[in-house]
């Protein structure tokens, strides 16, 4: 990062500060409600914010009927938005102020566009309501095909029309377009052609009067417009001192980016109010670029930035660290949403019960095959295949689950699968593999083999490979089928042992699940009573034991083989996994998320349920080592394993790493170039 942008400045990483303004508004008083906008802009300027929305019509206030006909009020209007100008020349935000303006004979409903003091332009609304309480045509004309354009507005003249988008020359993707009100209600909305033309945050300047159920329909009209448009959309409708002569008004102010609510305002405040988000236009213009819908939507409709003059202004970010206003998820694979969280881990879990019995009634097998360790992974598949057992009226004795302890497993663990199998009613055996591997050690010469303590890669893998040979000998000779127990995670950092090991079966039912969401649809099994209360204590007590692969001998000190010690948590992992593979984020702003997600324990929400002695925390450093291992495992040394994945179900809209899904890399790629950008622009 450069001096004036360090690592810790949002405007280091693609965002930029957003907010929805709702003033006290003045009715019918401008000079009144240019000093209302300017001690906004000011807050806005004190809090670091690039951009502030306000109202429609907010110099004049909307609801003043046939006042908007008369000169003098129309005077006062021109001479608000220069006392507006001039008052905020030293400051940072951009404003759109909502303003009636004159040119050529007619009245144009207005979104004025002012940056240090400079008008950059003024855009008529195109939609004007003339129904119900609204008549609007009585007043105003449509900016309809106002186009290449001008108008005077106080000691300048500024563009004029329906074409303009706003461009900061000195913050990438820092690029805004305003409609008004009425427009985003229209089957068209003009700021889809904005979006096309380049605009990454599109706003709403809206008086919109509030009647019962209309603030549902605004955020969702908000949330709808910022999915297809692949963008950011600002809200902001009329609030306190509007005439409530025949109409009321709530000041709701809305943020969205591609569907997600970021922030909304109080309604009905008495106060005026600026809530603000901070958007990630960075996100924006990736999303845009890995979706080629979007790119057709632009051809087809003639390229709009042929027709779109774009507005180029002097931002001058400060690059100061004013945190993040934004809820980072600490772990954005698992369901966050309360009101939603049973219906979420219903489908995740039921993608794979379904895509287990397609797959299953597609072979000639009659049984199941699957490995039970007594951890997590396997612990998943096996229920999932009891679920899927019982979806299609089979007997789950029909499930052949085999224990195969190695020279490394634990009681525990080995406990724990007897009492899962039993408890599932599932056909349950044990394969000891220690002499097969003796035997196979001994036979390669591996020093283990004339009795010396040597737990190398080879050590491990021959326990590994044995167990998925046996899987594979014991489906041919009992029609079995074989289910897949490896998980995301474990396929992002290629932590399974290729061909004849944990990474191949018939059908990976878990290859579309992280650790982290697997851990979490485990206890939702268990919350919501999915199999019965012995079960439960069962899968709990699973939960609550080590992640490792138990293939190494306890070390003289007791302490058994621990997966993340050696590669690092599963949940950082997860996160990085998440912020690569979906968006495709570049390294150093992957850490700067995660450093807000996770450096404070207490701070932000926590997945409901989640256990208190499990909440981490981590520093940079931290972040910084895990994620170097991240890159280094996911981009270079771990995609031949990838490509040669079984088939399995993609679950979240995270994204799958299977070859014929969301991800398509070679196997012998370098990750040089992720590593240096991580080490260039993110602090030791």
């Amino acid at each position: 990062m450069t001096k004036s942008h360090p690592f810790e400045a949002l405007h280091a990483h693609g965002f930029v500060r957003v907010a929805a303004a709702t003033p006290l508004v003045a009715t019918a008083d401008p000079a009144a409600n240019a000093a209302a906008t300017i001690a906004l802009a000011e807050q806005g300027d004190r809090d670091g914010v690039d951009l502030i929305v306000f109202p429609e019509l907010g110099l004049s206030s909307y609801a003043i009927d046939d006042l908007h006909l008369q000169d003098a009020l129309l005077d006062a209007v021109e001479r608000a938005i220069g006392a507006v100008a001039a008052a905020t020349t030293s400051l940072s935000p951009v404003l759109l102020v909502g303003a009636p303006l004159r040119r050529n004979g007619r009245l144009y409903n207005c979104a004025v566009a002012i940056a240090r003091g400079r008008v950059l332009g003024v855009v008529p609304k195109l939609f004007l309501p003339n129904y119900r309480e609204y008549y609007e045509k009585r007043w105003f004309a449509s900016g309809a095909q106002m186009r290449g354009l001008d108008i005077a507005v106080p000691g300048q003249v500024a563009p004029f029309g329906i074409d303009l988008i706003f461009a900061a020359s000195d913050l990438p993707d820092f690029v805004f377009h305003a409609e008004i009100c009425e427009d985003f209600w229209a089957p068209t909305p003009p700021s889809t052609d904005g979006a096309l033309a380049g605009a990454t945050i599109l706003c709403n300047l809206s008086a919109s009067n509030i009647v019962v159920g209309k603030a549902a329909e605004r955020a969702m009209l908000c949330a709808s417009q910022s999915a297809r448009a692949i963008a950011a959309y600002v809200y902001s409708a009329a609030g306190p001192g509007e005439s409530t002569t025949d109409m009321a008004w709530d000041g709701q102010g809305l943020i969205f980016e591609m569907s997600d609510k970021l922030v909304e305002s109080e309604r009905f405040g008495t106060d005026p109010q600026l809530v603000i988000a901070d958007v990630d236009v960075e996100r924006i213009r990736l999303e845009r670029m890995r979706t080629p819908t979007f790119n057709d939507a632009a051809t087809i409709a003639g390229h709009p930035e042929m027709r779109f003059r774009r507005i180029g202004f002097d931002h001058q970010p400060h690059g100061r660290d004013i945190g993040l206003k934004r809820n980072v998820r600490r772990f954005p694979y698992v369901p966050n949403r309360p009101e939603q969280l049973d219906q979420d881990c219903y489908e995740a879990f039921n993608i794979q019960v379904h895509g287990l019995v397609k797959r299953f009634t597609a072979t000639s097998g009659s049984t199941m095959v699957i490995g039970v360790s007594g951890g997590l992974d396997s612990t998943h598949a096996l229920i999932v295949a009891a679920k899927a057992c019982d979806r299609l009226g089979l007997p789950r004795s029909a499930i052949l689950g085999f224990t195969m302890p190695g020279f490394a497993t634990s009681d525990s663990t080995k406990s724990n699968a007897w009492a899962l199998m039993r408890a599932m009613g599932i056909t349950a055996e044990e394969i000891d593999i220690r002499p097969a591997a003796r035997q196979m050690l001994t036979d390669m010469g591996h020093p283990f083999g004339r009795g010396e303590p040597v737990y190398d890669i080879a050590f491990e893998n021959v326990q590994a490979g044995l167990r998925t040979d046996y899987l594979f000998r014991l489906a041919n000779q009992r029609r079995g089928f074989v289910i897949g127990t490896g998980d995301l995670s474990e396929l992002a950092l290629g932590w399974c042992t290729y061909g004849v090991g944990d990474q191949m079966s018939h059908y990976g039912v878990n290859s579309g699940v992280p650790k982290t969401l697997m851990q979490y649809l485990i206890r939702w099994t268990v919350k919501t009573g999915q199999f019965d209360a012995d079960t439960g204590r069962i899968l709990t007590a699973i939960l609550n034991t080590e992640i490792s692969p138990e293939l190494v001998p306890a070390d003289a000190n007791g302490e058994i083989q621990s997966t993340q010690d050696k590669i690092g948590p599963y949940e950082l992992h997860d996160f990085f996994l998440f912020f690569t593979l979906r968006y495709g984020l570049p390294p150093s702003k992957v850490a700067f998320l995660a450093w807000h997600a996770w450096h404070d324990a207490a701070a932000g929400a926590w997945p409901i349920g989640f256990p208190e002695e499990a909440k981490n925390a981590y520093d940079l450093p931290t972040i910084r080592r895990w994620l170097g291992e991240f890159l280094t495992r996911f981009f270079q040394t771990s995609q031949f394993k990838r490509s040669a994945m079984p088939n399995g179900p993609k679950v979240s809209a995270g994204g799958s790493l299977s070859p014929r899904g969301d991800w398509r890399a070679p196997s012998d790629s370098r990750a040089a170039a992720w590593l240096d950008e991580l080490a260039r622009h993110t602090p030791d």
